[in-house]
């Protein structure tokens, strides 16, 4: 389904290749026409802290509200809702930044997607590639099948979820436990067939999305891209594509704060303390670097073919450049009757210089120091008031403004 495109003067990009007009990661699939027939997603960023309080309202408070009811709030059981940290973590913390990720993506991705031409990247003879690329990655977007795997793959996981809560030890606002197992609250029927389904359900789309994202690129870089050894960027023009991972700080934070509210709750119970989740933390890092970056390395081969080209070919013209530089200035008397003063032929050898330097430097990685570490802190982040569980306020406030001294 098309979004709306505000009106003005017609973008020759859009009249060239008009499949790019559709291009999102967010804006399709079976969900997304039934949110905007409920006038919840006409607009990615129009609707945004509405489609957040629904769906959370959705989640979140009615579980509360039976909480109440059953007087397992804030006591009655060993787990009363309100201290259940792990679950206000995933439901109010997780999925409004999951839902945020979109807002980031939707706005983010046709843009990245529509420099390809805008720089001359994709040859003529292979925009038709590049145009099937596109119009693929919006099928894949919109399949009805796949969301529908992804519905049968989520409420199996329901009921997996619900016979570990038969193996309980302890009772919680969720689940009693008992000599025969455990028994479901009426909470916990909520819990466990609506709002964690939907959770893994919106955790599921996204992973979906992210294979689409790797997909479209990979067929993109079996293209015969025109890249640019001199180009600034040092990645042969391709730099740009570092700009999508920006957008995916949102998701990941969502990861990690279901992550964190786990580490919290068992933090809390008493049984762990931060120190022991250090492996799972360095993992959880490192799966939301391969999945944001990852795919970003598919270019990497054709960024080093064209370092190499550019190499040989800089470095012939360059050689046959500074010969006559020097036949000229330094093995000349009379330097062609020109004055040595105010001659452009040693500026443009400085050009010529740097320009082989640029070439040098080039780099098949397509993020910076920079975007790494925004990453690292968007991945981190939720972790952060689990270290004054083992440190004290002022023990922290005194090793910084140590430091800052």
């Amino acid at each position: 389904m098309a979004q709306n495109i505000p009106s003005g003067p017609p973008d020759p990009l859009l009249e060239s290749l008009p499949e790019l007009q559709n291009f999102s990661l967010v804006l399709g699939g079976p969900l997304y026409q039934l949110l905007r027939k409920a006038h919840l997603d006409d607009d990615v960023g129009r609707h945004l802290m509405r489609r957040i309080l629904v769906i959370c309202g959705i989640i979140w408070l009615p579980l509360l509200m039976l909480c109440a009811s059953q007087g397992t709030l804030l006591g009655g059981v060993d787990i009363p809702f309100l201290y259940d940290v792990e679950t206000h973590a995933r439901f109010l913390v997780a999925v409004p930044l999951m839902i945020l990720a979109e807002f980031f993506v939707h706005q983010r991705m046709r843009g990245i997607v529509a420099q390809f031409v805008e720089r001359g990247l994709i040859p003529a003879g292979s925009l038709e590639r590049f145009r099937a690329a596109i119009v693929s990655a919006m099928r894949w977007r919109n399949s009805i099948p796949a969301e529908l795997a992804l519905i049968a793959i989520v409420f199996p996981l329901g009921y997996y979820l619900r016979t570990d809560l038969f193996a309980l030890k302890s009772s919680t606002w969720y689940a009693t436990s008992g000599p025969h197992g455990g028994t479901l609250t009426q909470p916990g029927f909520w819990f466990t067939w609506v709002s964690n389904p939907i959770l893994q359900f919106l955790m599921l789309r996204w992973l979906f999305r992210l294979v689409i994202w790797a997909r479209f690129l990979w067929q993109v870089s079996r293209i015969d891209l025109d890249l640019i050894p001199i180009h600034p960027d040092r990645n042969g023009g391709l730099g740009f594509l570092g700009g999508s991972a920006h957008a995916y700080s949102p998701l990941l934070a969502s990861f990690s704060a279901m992550a964190a509210g786990l580490v919290a709750s068992r933090i809390v119970e008493r049984t762990h303390t931060l120190a022991d989740f250090k492996l799972e933390i360095v993992f959880l890092v490192a799966f939301g670097m391969l999945l944001v970056l990852g795919p970003l390395m598919v270019f990497a081969p054709q960024i080093l073919a064209a370092k190499r080209r550019g190499l040989r070919e800089y470095g012939a013209f360059a050689a046959e450049y500074t010969r006559d530089f020097d036949r000229r200035w330094l093995r000349s008397a009379d330097h062609d009757g020109e004055p040595l003063l105010g001659t452009g032929d040693i500026q443009s050898l400085a050009d010529l210089g740097n320009s082989f330097s640029v070439i040098r430097e080039m780099r098949a990685v397509l993020f910076s120091r920079d975007m790494l570490v925004q990453l690292l802190w968007a991945t981190l982040a939720p972790f952060v008031p689990l270290v004054f569980t083992m440190i004290p306020l002022n023990e922290l406030l005194d090793r910084i403004i140590g430091k800052a001294l």
